[in-house]
């Protein structure tokens, strides 16, 4: 016993370093737009994030960590071995794709990693086919979401504001983007930290220590806090890509393109599905983009994005593998 709750206490600080790590890798997400178009400075806009972060813990309920917790990976087949295997293994791709500068999806890495943990273990029949294929087609629909709206509303902008002048709209609209940051970063936070705590409450389960699978109330305040944490520490490497090199903004672009995300981010947490905010937002920042002119979208370094993307899950899903098989020597 001495031995489970030691490592039970093991997986709760590492999944609460790979929240924060979540929250470090994708304050790029939330704070991108608003700092590239001069809205706020990168100090205020990560005070900013990480308050919206934190504050989603009174506005959503636990939908996406009961989908993340036992809906992916068969319960009966999970170890704390495997949970902390696969944990190491998206915090390892995290840091990777952070040195590279690449907008990337920390929560495709934790599923990744979970899978390949459990996969090691138990072979393929450890993943529950149903619950992966709406994240899987929300990889392709969320992104579409963000970059549809980002369009449209941008598109509506243009023809209502068509007879003001460029002045009159920056200024309205410097404003307008501290609402639609703040609502970006409320999904943003509702959205991952409900993955970390999905994790957490997979192991109070296993571990014999809920009877039930369901999220206890300081697990939700501990995971928010994490994210917020991490959030307000801030992952500059990945700013400048996500705010300039994809397209320029201006504020009228930053709020098309925070709002097409958080309202796409907004529809997969309602439906329990977790989904990449990563993706979500350069989407938005795509479509927003593409308004003025298709050169005016930097496909090169799009598809730079999008290929790390599509090695994110099989990659981590190898190291969450390789992690759980070096662990399980030494924990059996």
């Amino acid at each position: 016993m001495s031995l489970l709750f030691s490592t039970i206490g093991l997986i709760i600080v590492v999944a609460l370093i790979f929240d924060y790590i979540n929250g470090f890798h994708d304050a790029a997400n939330s704070i991108a737009t608003v700092v590239s178009t001069r809205v706020l400075s990168p100090a205020q806009a990560v005070l900013w994030a990480a308050f919206f972060n934190f504050a989603a813990a009174a506005f959503v309920g636990t939908a996406v960590a009961r989908t993340v917790g036992s809906g992916m990976v068969d319960l009966s087949v999970v170890t704390q071995t495997v949970i902390l295997g696969g944990l190491l293994g998206a915090i390892i791709w995290n840091l990777i794709t952070w040195y590279f500068a690449l907008p990337t999806s920390s929560s495709h890495a934790l599923f990744g990693g979970y899978a390949g943990a459990a996969i090691a273990k138990a072979g393929l029949g450890a993943v529950i086919v149903s619950g992966w294929m709406r994240t899987l087609i929300f990889i392709v629909v969320a992104p579409a979401i963000g970059l549809i709206v980002g369009l449209l509303l941008m598109n509506a902008i243009f023809w209502v504001c068509r007879n003001t002048t460029p002045a009159r709209v920056d200024g309205w609209f410097r404003r307008l983007q501290l609402v639609s940051a703040a609502a970006y970063s409320l999904m943003h936070g509702a959205n991952d930290a409900q993955k970390t705590m999905g994790i957490i409450a997979g192991a109070l389960f296993t571990g014999g220590y809920i009877s039930t699978f369901h999220v206890p109330l300081w697990v939700e305040i501990v995971a928010y806090t994490a994210i917020s944490l991490g959030t307000l520490s801030g992952g500059w490497r990945i700013i400048k890509t996500m705010g300039s090199k994809i397209t320029r903004l201006q504020p009228v672009g930053g709020f098309a393109a925070e709002t097409g995300a958080a309202v796409a981010i907004a529809t997969a947490t309602a439906m329990g599905v977790g989904i990449s905010t990563t993706h979500t937002i350069t989407g938005a920042i795509v479509g927003v983009g593409a308004t003025r002119r298709l050169s005016a979208v930097r496909w090169g370094v799009a598809r730079q994005i999008v290929w790390a993307w599509i090695l994110t899950i099989p990659a981590s899903a190898a190291i969450g593998a390789i992690t759980y098989l070096g662990i399980s020597l030494v924990v059996p």
